[in-house]
């Protein structure tokens, strides 16, 4: 690009194309050299400088970067935002935070959670035996929530009595009538008294891919009846004192605010008749549904939300204080579950590029007298080419290079006249799709044409380990470069990732105002590195990751952002060893060692290699072994 061009694109078209301010939540921008930053509220870095540390200390691509200072920062955001809804609305009493491990039980990311939150006395949600576990071993402020879901058996709820006498508060939530039971019988056991809440299912449908944890059909949960019944249990035993919480889970990712406010009122009905009832309710657990806005719109769409923190904090403790305040109850602690928000936004997932694939005639033949008459037909379609016959061009197009492939086939056209024709195809076809584009009115069959002649962009990650709900469930996530964003990207793209399956691609994108079939990005430069950034991927995706072609887990690094601008190593993991993930599937490397060394041995008895060549052929196997899954840069 010549200074000219480069002075056309600015770095702000490069933040409004890609949409850091919109998405971003003030956590991610551009530098004036086009590169992107995270930033905390007194410095930023660079990313690029943080590639540059990684490979640098032998972390090569692809890297998960998280930034603990994010995470930090949306803990204390989510305090700061109830404390002062509390604050301004006259709520009288407090609010409690949770964290799904569920979420990311990477150890890295919950210690953080556990560290920085222990001045909130931020707690933990956990839903089974190994997550309690995580619980009890990284939590040590005394008065720290620990919110038991899912099913229980005796040791479950054994470790959870433990913790009460820990001095944390520990809630078991019943799911189903018959963990009731175990409770009881195990709490009278250990004569350690246990703290009850309970899930009811509610009946509000609340938008969003994550609305079916509510309603009649809902997994977890009592019903009305249910609860009639397990009321009854409790006072039968001596022991309704113990129910302490009700807790709901209207859904995950909630986009509309009005959803919210509905769900809380018919929670607060549950609530109000079960302290008539005699429950000695202190604690209300609004479970999850903060929602991520992935796309930056600010809309009720399914991946964004049309909501703010601080409207999400006052609209809930306001909906509860003015209900509570007309059923004249007292106002409980305010519990929530927020896992997707809390962590989304401080990982980052970086790979570098491959290779492209670049839909574009290589080199037009020049008209010769003596030509193949396909060619000479071929150019006639130029000569037609406007917009009222654009749809005749473009069958005319198709009907020509379908023809010169099957005169090929046949042996009547040479490999030479054949690629003149592909070529000539590709040319008409990115002229049709110019024209199309000032068209008030595109045709059927030409829809889908700028898309069909986008480039394939190869990154060096797999889509279903990193970023398996792309795959599974249509996920959006901000996807850019992380450098040259003062450069203008030219060309539009699609992204493989390196794995052999037709679905490891990203084909839709965040746009500035809807969903995108292809990204901008810019032509690989000879000799340089091309990264992009797949960001807000902290929630889910690290557990869920599989094995696909046995990309195992990348490497991972942990930075913390200083207030002078600099940034510290504070973690970092080297990904999985070729030999990791052959043992997740049963395989044994030093049996393998062995019979690869016995393979080579009878092939030097054979004769085909010698002895030395065995030597370089077993070093080259063994190292391998203990090399990165993914594709390594040579020296």
């Amino acid at each position: 690009m010549n200074a000219i061009e480069q002075a056309q694109w600015s770095i702000a078209q490069s933040n409004e194309l890609y949409g850091f301010e919109r998405w971003g939540n003030d956590y991610f921008s551009v530098s004036q050299n086009g590169n992107v930053t995270a930033r905390t509220l007194t410095a930023e870095v660079e990313l690029m400088d943080i590639v540059n540390g990684m490979l640098e200390r032998d972390l090569q691509m692809p890297v998960l970067l998280r930034v603990e200072n994010i995470l930090d920062a949306q803990i204390h955001r989510l305090h700061t935002a109830f404390h002062s809804a509390i604050d301004n609305l006259g709520y009288k009493n407090e609010y409690r935070g949770v964290y799904p491990i569920k979420v990311n039980q990477q150890a890295q990311v919950v210690e953080e959670v556990a560290a920085f939150g222990a001045r909130y006395k931020h707690g933990f949600e956990v839903g089974s035996k190994p997550e309690i576990i995580i619980a009890l071993s990284t939590l040590e402020e005394p008065g720290s929530m620990i919110i038991c879901n899912g099913y229980k058996d005796q040791e479950f709820i054994e470790l959870g009595l433990s913790a009460i006498k820990l001095g944390f508060i520990c809630v078991f939530v019943v799911e189903t009538p018959t963990e009731i039971p175990i409770i009881l019988e195990r709490s009278r056991a250990l004569g350690i008294e246990p703290i009850i809440g309970v899930r009811i299912k509610t009946t509000v449908s609340v938008s969003g891919h994550w609305n079916s944890t509510s309603g009649d059909r809902s997994v977890f949960g009592l019903t009305a009846t249910q609860l009639v019944d397990m009321v009854d249990l409790l006072k039968a035993e001596g022991m309704l004192h113990c129910l302490q919480l009700l807790h709901c889970h209207l859904g995950s990712q909630i986009p509309n605010i009005q959803d919210i406010r509905s769900g809380i009122v018919e929670v607060c009905r549950f609530y109000a008749d079960l302290v008539k009832e005699g429950a000695n309710l202190k604690y209300i657990d609004l479970g999850g549904g903060l929602a991520v806005d992935y796309t930056g719109w600010g809309s009720n769409f399914g991946q964004s939300r049309n909501y703010s923190l601080s409207e999400y904090c006052e609209d809930i403790v306001d909906t509860l204080k003015n209900t509570f305040d007309d059923y004249d109850i007292p106002h409980p602690v305010i519990v929530t579950e927020s896992g997707r928000a809390t962590i989304a936004y401080s990982s980052i997932l970086i790979f570098n590029v491959l290779d492209t694939t670049i839909f574009e005639p290589a080199r037009l033949p020049e008209p010769r007298e003596d030509e193949e008459p396909l060619l000479t037909r071929m150019r006639d379609v130029y000569g037609n080419l406007t917009e009222n016959r654009v749809q005749e061009c473009y069958n005319d197009a198709h009907f020509y290079r379908n023809e010169a492939r099957e005169l090929f086939k046949r042996g009547q056209l040479d490999l030479r006249t054949r690629s003149a024709v592909e070529n000539m195809f590709l040319d008409l076809l990115h002229k049709i799709a110019d024209i199309t584009e000032t068209m008030a009115r595109v045709p059927s069959d030409l829809e889908g044409l700028k898309l069909s002649l986008a480039d394939i962009y190869y990154g060096n990650f797999s889509l279903f380990q990193s970023l398996p709900d792309t795959w599974a469930i249509d996920q959006l996530f901000p996807i850019a470069p992380i450098h040259r964003l003062d450069e203008e990207p030219r060309r539009s793209a699609v992204i493989a990732d390196i794995t052999c399956d037709c679905d490891g691609k990203i084909d839709s994108f965040v746009g500035t105002e809807d969903v995108a079939q292809v990204l901008p990005l810019h032509e690989l430069k000879e000799g340089e590195e091309y990264y992009l950034g797949v960001f807000l991927v902290g929630a889910y995706q690290e557990t869920l990751g599989d094995l696909h072609n046995l990309f195992g887990d990348t490497n991972v690094v942990s930075v913390r952002i200083n207030r002078d601008g600099s940034y510290d190593f504070v973690k970092e993991m080297h990904g999985d060893a070729i030999s990791d993930v052959l043992s997740y599937v049963e395989y044994h490397p030093k049996e393998m060692q062995l019979r690869h060394r016995n393979t080579a041995e009878r092939a030097v008895r054979e004769g085909r290699i010698t002895a030395r060549e065995r030597q370089q052929i077993i070093k080259l196997f063994n190292e391998s072994l203990n090399g990165y899954t993914y594709y390594e840069k040579e020296d």
